[in-house]
C-alpha cells in the first residue's frame, strides 16, 4: 500500500524538490493550515457554548415575562367567573329561575352583561343542575340574545368531574387536540373553530355545599395570541402552552405536540430541571426552554433546534475557514514572489519571446540591472523594434497602395448618363419653350458638382438627394414611364455609404428595363435593417435578366480587386463595369462581408447592397 502510493505522489515529490521556492512554498502552506484548523475548531468552540448560554438566557427571562401575563389572564378569568354581585341574590336566582320570571329575567341579564364585559368571549353557558337545561348567550344579528335549552344530565362529563375534584370549583377544557366521540357527544355545542379553551366554574350553595349551577365560559384566542407574540419565534422552533396536568391550550404544531406526549416530554418537565433540559426527536435536538407558574403549575414551553442555536458559530467557522483560505493564498504569493525574485527577469524574456513567436509584435521584455539577461532582454527589445518598423512601412504602402486603387475605381463610373441629360435637356429646349429647362439645368449642375466632390464616403441622406435630382433629369427623357418610389428607413438616413452607390443601382435599372421595353416600369428605393446588415436595395418590375448574363454578373462580382488585369474587357464586362467596381469598393470599404446581391426573374429584378452592422471598418 505504501509504495502504491509512494509511486502515485513519486513525480509530484520530485517536481516540488527540484527548488527551493517549492519546499518553501509547501511549508509555509502546512504551518497556515495546522494554525487556521486549530484556532476555527477552537473559536467554534466558545462560539457554540455562549450561543446556548446567550439562547438560554434570553428565552428564560422572556419565557418568564409572558408567564406572567398568561398567569395574570387566567387570574382575569377566575375573576370573571364569581358573580359581580352579591352571591346570595345570584343564588337565590338560579334556585327560582323555573317559577319566577323576575329571577329569570336576572340570570338572563347577568349573562348578558358578563358576556359583554369581554372582547374574548364567544359563548356563556349556564346550565343548572336540578332542572337539566342550560342558559346560553348567542349573538343573532347584532344582538346579544340570552336562550334557554334541555340538556342531559352533565355528570359524566370530563371537565364536570374535574371541577368537581378541583378545590378551587373549576376546570379548564382544550380544544387544541381533537376530541373523542365519547367527550363530544354530551357536551354543549360548541364550535371548537373559534373557541381555544372553555373554563367551567362549579356554583355551589352556601349552605350545603352542593352543586347548583355550572357557569360555563369559552374564550377565542385574540387576547393570548397578544401576549404570546411578545415571544420571538422562529422557523424550526416549537411553542406550547400546557395547564398543570399536561393538557396543551396553546400549540403551534400538533404533530409536534402528539410527538411529544409519546415520548414523555411533558412529564419531565419539572421545576427540579430548573426551567430547561435537552431532548431529541428523529434525529433532531433540541433545547426545551420552559416556564412553570408558581401559582397552579401551568408551563409555557418553547423547543429550540440546537441546529438554530449553532448557527451563528457555524456561519462563524465558514467564515473562518474563508479568512484562512485567503491569508494562505496570500501566503502563498508572498513567498512565490520571494523566491522567484531572482528568476523573475527570465522568465519574463521567455514569456515575451513566446508572444513574439505566436505575432504578438507588441511584446517588450522588461530591463532590470546590468547583468547578462539584462544584456539579452535589451537586444530582444531592439529586434522588436526593428520589425515592428518594417511592419509599419509595408502597412502603410498598403493603405496607399488601396487608396489608389479606389481612386481609380471611381474613374471607371460609366459617365453616359451625362449625355443623355443633355440630350434630354436639349430636346425639351427645342419642343417647349418654358420654365422647365431651368429646372433641369439646376439639376444637372448640382449633379455635376455632387459627382466631382473629393469625397469618397457620404451620408445616405445626401446620396438620396443626388438620386432625386439624377431621376429628374431622367423624368425628362422618359417621361410617365418611369415611376419611382421610396421605402427607406428614417434611422439609416445617418448611414455612410460609398458617393453614386444607389446611383450605379438605379442606372442599371434603368439600362436593362426602361431601355428595353416602351411600357411604364416602377423603380423602387428601399433601405432597412437586418440583425447584422444595413441592406440598401434597388428594384424594378421590368423584364429581368436572363439566368445565363445573371451568371455572367455574379461571377463578375467575384473577381478579387487585385485579381484585375490590364487586357482588353469582354463586352459582358464592360457592361457590368459599374456593379462590379461598386462591388470592389464595398469590400475595401466595409471588409469582405459588404457586397451586393443581385437576383432576377421574368418579374424585375432586384439588387441589395449590404453592410455590415456598426458601420466603416479598419479596411481604409
Amino acid at each position: 500500500m505504501k509504495r502504491t502510493l509512494y509511486k502515485l505522489f513519486e513525480p509530484l515529490l520530485e517536481r516540488i524538490s527540484r527548488r527551493l521556492a517549492n519546499k518553501l512554498i509547501l511549508l509555509f502552506t502546512i504551518i497556515i493550515i495546522l494554525v487556521v484548523t486549530s484556532l476555527t475548531f477552537i473559536s467554534y468552540g466558545m462560539l457554540r457554548k455562549e450561543s446556548v448560554n446567550s439562547s438560554i438566557s434570553s428565552t428564560r427571562n422572556n419565557l418568564l415575562l409572558v408567564g406572567r401575563n398568561l398567569e395574570s389572564y387566567l387570574d382575569g378569568i377566575s375573576q370573571l367567573s364569581l358573580p359581580q354581585i352579591s352571591y346570595d341574590e345570584f343564588n337565590y336566582a338560579i334556585l327560582h329561575e323555573s317559577d319566577d320570571y323576575a329571577s329569570k329575567m336576572y340570570v338572563e341579564d347577568y349573562l348578558k352583561n358578563l358576556y359583554f364585559s369581554r372582547n374574548d368571549l364567544e359563548a356563556i353557558y349556564l346550565y343548572v343542575i336540578k332542572e337539566h337545561k342550560y342558559y346560553y348567550v348567542t349573538k343573532e344579528n347584532y344582538n346579544i340574545t340570552v336562550r334557554v335549552a334541555p340538556h342531559p344530565p352533565i355528570e359524566n362529563l370530563s371537565w364536570y368531574k374535574r371541577a368537581l375534584a378541583s378545590p378551587f370549583n373549576r376546570s379548564y377544557q382544550s380544544f387544541v387536540m381533537e376530541r373523542s366521540p365519547e367527550e363530544s357527544s354530551g357536551d354543549y355545542p360548541i364550535n371548537t373553530e373559534k373557541s381555544f379553551m372553555g373554563y367551567h366554574r362549579l356554583l355551589r350553595s352556601i349552605v350545603t355545599r352542593e352543586p347548583q349551577a355550572v357557569l360555563s365560559l369559552y374564550f377565542n384566542s385574540s387576547v393570548t395570541d397578544e401576549i404570546m407574540k411578545d415571544i420571538p419565534f422562529n422557523e424550526g422552533e416549537h411553542l406550547m402552552y400546557v395547564s398543570p396536568d399536561n393538557q396543551p391550550f396553546v400549540v403551534d404544531d400538533r404533530e409536534f405536540v402528539l410527538k411529544s406526549e409519546k415520548a414523555g416530554l411533558l412529564e419531565k418537565l419539572t421545576p427540579a430541571q430548573g426551567g430547561r433540559l435537552t431532548w431529541s426527536d428523529s434525529g433532531q435536538k433540541y433545547l426545551v426552554m420552559y416556564d412553570i407558574s408558581q401559582k397552579e403549575g401551568w408551563k409555557l414551553i418553547k423547543p429550540i433546534p440546537y441546529k438554530q442555536i449553532y448557527e451563528a458559530a457555524t456561519t462563524t467557522r465558514k467564515l473562518s475557514y474563508s479568512i484562512g483560505l485567503l491569508f494562505l493564498m496570500v501566503s502563498v504569493i508572498l513567498v512565490s514572489f520571494t523566491s522567484n525574485k531572482i528568476t523573475s527577469p527570465l522568465k519574463n524574456l521567455s514569456l515575451q519571446m513566446k508572444r513574439f513567436s505566436t505575432g504578438s509584435f507588441d511584446a517588450e521584455a522588461t530591463v532590470e540591472g546590468s547583468d547578462e539577461i539584462a544584456y539579452l532582454s535589451r537586444h530582444f527589445n531592439k529586434m522588436v523594434e526593428k520589425t515592428n518598423e518594417l511592419i509599419n512601412e509595408r502597412y502603410k504602402m498598403k493603405i496607399v497602395e488601396k487608396n489608389a486603387v479606389l481612386k481609380a475605381l471611381e474613374a471607371e463610373i460609366n459617365p453616359h448618363f451625362l449625355y443623355n441629360a443633355l440630350q434630354a435637356i436639349s430636346t425639351k429646349a427645342l419642343k417647349n419653350n418654358n420654365d422647365d429647362i431651368v429646372e433641369m439645368v439646376d439639376n444637372l449642375a448640382l449633379t455635376l458638382r455632387y459627382c466631382i466632390s473629393g469625397r469618397d464616403v457620404v451620408q445616405a441622406r445626401e446620396e438620396l438627394k443626388h438620386i432625386e435630382r439624377y431621376l429628374a433629369l431622367q423624368k425628362a427623357r422618359f417621361g410617365s414611364r418611369m415611376q419611382v418610389e421610396y421605402a427607406w428607413d428614417d434611422s439609416l438616413l445617418e448611414l455612410r455609404i460609398p458617393k453614386l452607390s444607389i446611383q450605379t443601382l438605379v442606372e442599371n435599372c434603368i439600362k436593362h428595363a426602361l431601355e428595353k421595353v416602351s411600357s411604364t416600369v416602377t423603380i423602387r428605393i428601399e433601405a432597412h435593417i437586418t440583425p447584422e446588415y444595413s441592406v440598401i436595395s434597388v428594384l424594378d418590375d421590368g423584364p429581368g435578366i436572363t439566368e445565363e448574363r445573371l451568371q455572367q454578373v455574379i461571377s463578375t462580382l467575384q473577381i478579387q480587386w487585385d485579381d484585375r488585369g490590364g487586357g482588353s474587357a469582354e463586352e459582358g464586362d464592360v457592361e457590368s463595369i459599374g456593379l462590379k467596381n461598386l462591388n470592389t469598393r464595398l469590400k475595401l470599404l466595409y471588409g469582405d462581408e459588404a457586397g451586393l446581391t443581385i437576383a432576377s426573374n421574368e418579374h424585375g429584378t432586384q439588387m441589395d447592397m449590404r453592410l455590415p452592422r456598426g458601420g466603416l471598418g479598419q479596411h481604409v
